[in-house]
């Protein structure tokens, strides 16, 4: 999981890639429980999520290109 230090990092750019309205909708409690779905900690993105990091697979890279995300390497072979 990322904390608050990780997610400030990125700019506010990044930061704003899903729309509000839908951010605040997923917060509130769905009225049957199957309909509940991830949501990424740093954007809001749905799409790609990654479970293991609570984020989307284009913070996720960002990230680990620059070292922050700890115990991951880019591969290069």
């Amino acid at each position: 999981m990322l904390n608050e230090k990780q997610t400030t990092r990125l700019s506010e750019k990044e930061t704003t890639l899903a729309k509000k309205s839908w951010v605040v909708k997923q917060q509130k409690e769905p009225k049957f429980k199957v309909r509940a779905y991830n949501r990424c900690q740093v954007c809001g993105r749905s799409r790609a999520f990654m479970r293991d990091f609570g984020i989307c697979r284009l913070c996720f890279r960002k990230l680990v290109a620059n070292g922050e995300v700890p115990g991951v390497r880019r591969a290069s072979w």
